[in-house]
């Protein structure tokens, strides 16, 4: 059987055995009673990364986005974000499923987008109009090729929205992504926002959980919500073990898979049949194919037949993760594959 390189994200990685071990020595309890001190500890040291004065471990980051629009928000409310950031395109809805709002999209570039924007967005007081309630931003932005938010541009966002008396949300998935690239702290990029959340499972590696961080009071609304929805459990310190051995030793690293992407990245804008190469600066790669390419899920095809695993994300878009699961030759075997289904089109 060949080996597959799998691309399609960094959700695809797979726990180290080291991080399986830690596991071994975890002391656990009933999270329900506050009794698992693992995730009791976890929760803390995510509360304090972040700035904030709780946090609650949860089974994942879409849970602590649901979960923060529903405590932010009314149904009827109206949210604001950018087109395509996750909870629009990759949550089944679930803000007008769970919550019973709106959402109000604006057009960011690569999934960013500015103050004068969200002033704008914001609807005026009227009896026949949804309120705007809540600004949402992800950092970094998925779709937007894995762009890191500047720093002044995301405060001036959160500070547009507190002038409006408008709540703040950061869907932080990849945030430790933006810290090593940035070399800014995590508290400082969330600082504005009254809530905010990392995940564990992609880069970092663990195999299951986000952490949702705000103030206390928010904290104690999110867990009533998680115990509502069915998301609270049992003795999850053997899930938050492997989360605090992420933080020990898979942040830094994530340097290695920028540079992984980078190379990628130029090395496919080179290559017959490819449009565009978004910019490039974290661990996501995305590129357009040109007319005469096949279209994307014919070429991600080709791809897997030759045991490289990518992702079509649009009829002429494909996006390619790194993650510490692939590395150099797995890099290789893709552009190797590319450029076998791509020749003759220059």
């Amino acid at each position: 059987m060949t080996d597959m390189h799998d691309f399609y994200s960094d959700t695809k990685t797979k726990p180290t055995m080291a991080m399986r071990e830690s596991v071994l020595q975890a002391v656990v309890g009933d999270e329900q009673k506050d009794e698992d001190p693992t995730t009791l500890a976890l929760c803390e040291r995510v509360a304090a990364l972040l700035g904030k004065e709780a946090a609650v471990f949860l089974p994942s980051g879409t849970m602590c986005n649901e979960i923060a629009l529903r405590v932010h928000t009314r149904p009827g409310d109206e949210v604001i974000c950018e087109r395509s950031c996750h909870i629009i395109g990759f949550e089944t809805g679930g803000p007008a499923a769970i919550s019973g709002v709106m959402m109000h999209p604006i057009d960011g570039v690569n999934g960013i987008f500015d103050a004068d924007q969200v002033v704008r967005a914001i609807r005026p007081s009227s009896r026949y109009m949804p309120e705007t309630r809540l600004v949402c931003v992800e950092q970094t932005a998925n779709m937007g090729g894995g762009a890191v938010w500047p720093l002044e541009k995301i405060r001036q966002v959160a500070a547009a929205a507190k002038d409006a008396g408008i709540a703040t949300h950061m869907d932080g998935a990849r945030l430790m992504n933006a810290v090593v690239k940035s070399g800014v702290p995590a508290k400082e990029w969330a600082e504005g926002f009254d809530s905010c959340w990392i995940d564990f499972s992609k880069g970092l590696g663990a195999p299951v959980g986000a952490v949702l961080a705000g103030s206390v009071d928010f904290i104690a609304r999110a867990w009533r919500i998680k115990q509502q929805i069915g998301g609270s459990m049992r003795q999850s310190g053997v899930l938050t073990a492997m989360c605090l051995y992420a933080l020990d030793h898979h942040v830094e690293r994530l340097a290695d898979d920028h540079r992984l992407a980078t190379s990628i990245a130029d090395r496919i804008a080179v290559m017959p049949g490819i449009e565009a190469v978004k910019p490039v600066e974290t661990n996501i790669v995305i590129f357009d194919l040109s007319p005469a390419a096949p279209a994307a899920d014919r070429l991600v095809d080709l791809l897997a037949a030759d045991g490289v695993l990518t992702g079509a994300f649009g009829e002429r878009r494909i996006r390619v993760v790194t993650h510490l699961d692939v590395d150099a030759a797995a890099a290789d075997a893709l552009c190797a594959s590319l450029e076998k289904h791509l020749c003759g089109l220059g």
